[in-house]
């Protein structure tokens, strides 16, 4: 019934717009006007929009930890970004060059200088935060961090960054799969919430999933259980008394 009601104000609203603006800014030329004829159809275009629905929470200490994980989101989120477009950039220009000498030069200033960009900054990441950066890089670049990395460098050091990656419990082969995994799935709301507020800015995934779908068959619900067992596990490390040798 809410649903009804909001498309019935948003087509009025239109009517009455489109009514003040024929009034108060009427077209000076006769090509501004569109003239129907009877039995005419007129096709009007307007620009797509999502309405998302409220996130239900199973109590207010849910709430928090999501919050918690909003935060870790809208961090990693921009690396991601910027690591799309340097790659798109990179992609780009390496067609543009014919000579293969040149290219492993080019490709090879172009690693330096992310490296240089990214690695002092993702030092500072928490492990949360550096596996969601990795299924970000996986849903901004279309690859895996692993392969954009294979991609820059040989197999064997892409391999070593993996198992590096690995001894904090991460894997550069994370893939990014909203409609199926909870962890992407609320990545991928906090994202298109904070897109629709004009929060970050919006740039679109390589990746073809469907989002809209998803949340309808979730109801919008927010499971952070996985985060509560984390938290719950730290406290009780905390607690544990050490032992007196």
């Amino acid at each position: 019934m809410k649903k009804i009601v909001y498309i019935y104000i948003m087509i009025c609203s239109f009517s009455v717009l489109a009514q003040k603006r024929e009034i108060d800014s009427l077209p000076k030329s006769l090509e501004d006007y569109v003239f129907v004829k009877p039995g005419d159809t007129l096709t009007v275009q307007l620009n797509e929009f999502s309405i998302l629905p409220k996130p239900k929470f199973k109590s207010k200490e849910d709430i928090r930890y999501y919050l918690w994980f909003r935060k870790k989101v809208m961090k990693a989120y921009p690396f991601a970004k910027l690591a799309s477009e340097r790659l798109d950039t990179l992609n780009s220009r390496l067609e543009n060059i014919q000579s293969k000498s040149k290219k492993r030069k080019y490709t090879l200033l172009i690693q330096k200088y992310i490296e240089g960009e990214f690695t002092e900054q993702i030092k500072k990441m928490t492990r949360t935060e550096g596996r969601i950066l990795i299924k970000l890089i996986h849903r901004q670049t279309g690859k895996t961090a692993f392969n954009n990395i294979k991609g820059l460098r040989s197999g064997w050091k892409a391999f070593w960054y993996n198992s590096t990656a690995n001894i904090f419990k991460l894997s550069l082969k994370d893939e990014y799969h909203p409609e199926s995994v909870n962890e992407d799935f609320l990545i991928e709301d906090i994202l298109q919430r904070a897109f629709q507020d004009g929060v970050l800015k919006k740039q679109e995934t390589k990746l073809n999933f469907d989002f809209q779908t998803a949340i309808i068959e979730r109801k919008a619900e927010v499971n952070v259980e996985k985060y509560k067992e984390m938290f719950a596990k730290q406290r009780k490390k905390k607690k544990k008394p050490k032992k007196v040798k």
